[in-house]
């Protein structure tokens, strides 16, 4: 069966995130920016997944002599270091200029996940739509939470008498014996 086309693509300027979500500032204080590199990952992996997105988190490599890479997390969800020397930032803003030319563009939204101002309006300008880190926190959540509801059993109801849970030839049969027709 043929993969039908995200609903969306979705950057997520990954650092910006870290740096704004309340847990995962704790988390890179307490056990370091790859432990919490791998809980955003891990939240927005389920999260792309039930809202169909195409996620691409996005990390700078300014400071550090590399090349660019990608790594494929899931269908949903891949991993974008940027080249030395480019920050997150253009590496975005540069997915969005190259969007506008994309055929994609006129059944697919384009969502730009940052709390940085300045990129904000740039993307905007680009025609993305803009949501903060704050907004894209309470939406994960709020899918967290709908899948926990989803996946808890439906409660039966309670029937406390131990005869509701035989078939019905033992039921027949033990309310015969109760009015003396059976010895």
């Amino acid at each position: 069966m043929p993969r039908s086309s995200p609903q969306a693509l979705l950057f997520v300027d990954g650092y910006n995130v870290v740096g704004h979500w309340a847990d995962l500032k704790q988390v890179r204080d307490r056990l370091g920016l790859e432990e919490a590199r791998r809980k955003l990952v891990e939240a927005l992996a389920n999260y792309s997944a039930y809202q169909g997105y195409d996620t691409r988190i996005v990390f700078d490599a300014q400071y550090q002599d590399t090349c660019g890479s990608r790594e494929i997390i899931t269908r949903n969800l891949s991993i974008h270091y940027t080249d030395f020397g480019q920050t997150a930032d253009t590496f975005i803003e540069k997915s969005c200029a190259d969007f506008r030319y994309d055929m994609r563009k006129f059944h697919q939204r384009l969502i730009v996940a940052t709390s940085d101002r300045a990129q904000q309006l740039t993307v905007v300008g680009y025609g993305a739509e803009w949501m903060s880190a704050e907004r894209l926190a309470a939406d994960v959540e709020m899918i967290a939470c709908r899948v926990q509801r989803q996946q808890k059993p439906a409660r039966k109801t309670p029937n406390r008498l131990l005869a509701h849970s035989l078939d019905p030839i033992a039921q027949q049969r033990l309310s015969d014996l109760r009015m003396g027709k059976l010895r």
